[in-house]
């Protein structure tokens, strides 16, 4: 094959995606497929790891603590349709690219502490 065709055979990423950081708090919105029904589901928690890159096979992992204190955690592809759209909604401080220790935290030992921005 030519390089012009294998470059438009390449996937594009979702644009409704933003570029996110581990640390990152989002709420994503996927789309759900039950039968011929099709509805949006929330889920909202932390990034906590990232790989892949610009690959089309790039994902990123988010946790959250669910009901009894279980945690949660879910795998979205970054070059998904059904990833409807993410927002983030908080921005942490962290000093690693994979913050599996979360795993083991429960309560305020699993808080991180918030980026703080200069508004210019």
């Amino acid at each position: 094959m030519t390089n012009a065709l294998m470059a438009s055979l390449k996937p594009e990423r979702n644009p409704n995606i933003p570029d996110l950081q581990p640390g990152d708090t989002v709420r994503v919105h996927q789309r759900i497929k039950e039968g011929r029904n099709e509805r949006i589901q929330v889920f909202q928690g932390v990034v906590i790891a990232m790989r892949g890159g610009n690959e089309p096979g790039a994902t990123f992992t988010v946790r959250r603590t669910g009901a009894h204190g279980v945690g949660v955690e879910r795998i979205f592809p970054f070059y998904s349709k059904n990833v409807e759209k993410v927002e983030v909604l908080r921005k942490a401080k962290v000093r690693r690219a994979k913050l599996y220790y979360l795993r083991e935290r429960q309560g305020k030992a699993a808080r991180l502490k918030e980026k703080r921005f200069l508004s210019v």
